[in-house]
């Protein structure tokens, strides 16, 4: 592999996670991304409270991120190789952290309404 193209990307993708879970992930991701943006224009800022509460489940999101792409690969801890191993591993944690927190933000406000004052 010369060359790593967004083609080559959505193939691996794909090829990892199943044609059908890939793509109904993607559309989460879509719908999540939307609803964030839709309370941000409701409420037209972050709320701490509720952000701070939200980020209390990061560490919930990032092992359940990394224990997921594990089971999902069919490798383990053992496998890792390398410092790119690291890397990635350290980026899908970052990336399970981020998308509950935004999960957990979006679902207390739209559960609680718009913030008032």
């Amino acid at each position: 592999m010369k060359d790593l193209t967004f083609e080559t990307l959505l193939a691996v993708f794909e090829e990892i996670f199943g044609f059908g879970l890939f793509w109904a992930m993607v559309v989460a991701a879509a719908l999540g991304t939307a609803a964030f943006v839709f309370v941000l224009i409701r409420d037209r800022n972050l709320v701490s409270r509720r952000l701070v509460r939200a980020e209390l489940l990061a560490p919930i999101g990032a092992f359940a991120a990394i224990w997921f792409v594990q089971a999902m690969t069919s490798s383990g801890f053992r496998d890792i190789g390398g410092p790119i191993d690291v890397i990635v591993l350290i980026g899908i944690g970052a990336a399970g952290a981020v998308g509950l927190t935004i999960f957990a933000y979006v679902a207390q406000a739209l559960i609680g309404g718009p913030q008032r004052g």
